[in-house]
């Protein structure tokens, strides 16, 4: 399984590239695996503020329906709006075009796992 080693990651399992103040958030091929084909993707609105560590979204699949937590801290500035129309894209594609929605960072994100680390936590999950 496949773990870019250019990303932050959290334990669950979301992960995190940070650009320039914005951080672009999706879920990882892990997770993407784990909940199999996905069929609905609700992310945060564009404007909204997130919580690091608090929920702001939601994944469903044919099998259930799992939370997206905030990695981060800040606002919402962006969304992807063909992850939401073509949901399989984030089972597919989870570092491409399946990547969820981008926060403006109010802070330094803090507690982000190193691609060792997400690589340990999932090999007891697996």
């Amino acid at each position: 399984m496949s773990v870019p080693a250019e990303l932050g990651y959290t334990s669950e399992h979301e992960w995190v590239a940070i650009n320039e103040g914005v951080a672009t958030i999706g879920i990882t091929a892990f997770a993407a695996e784990a909940l199999g084909d996905i069929v609905f993707v609700e992310p945060p609105e564009v404007g909204s503020t997130v919580t690091a560590g608090e929920p702001c979204g939601e994944v469903e699949s044919t099998k259930s329906v799992s939370e997206i937590y905030a990695p981060v801290n800040g606002e919402v500035v962006d969304v992807n709006r063909t992850a939401v129309e073509e949901p399989e894209l984030v089972g597919t594609d989870p570092y491409g075009q399946g990547w969820l929605f981008k926060v403006e960072l109010a802070d330094e994100p803090a507690d982000l796992l190193t691609p060792e680390q997400y690589t340990q936590l999932t090999e007891g999950e697996g």
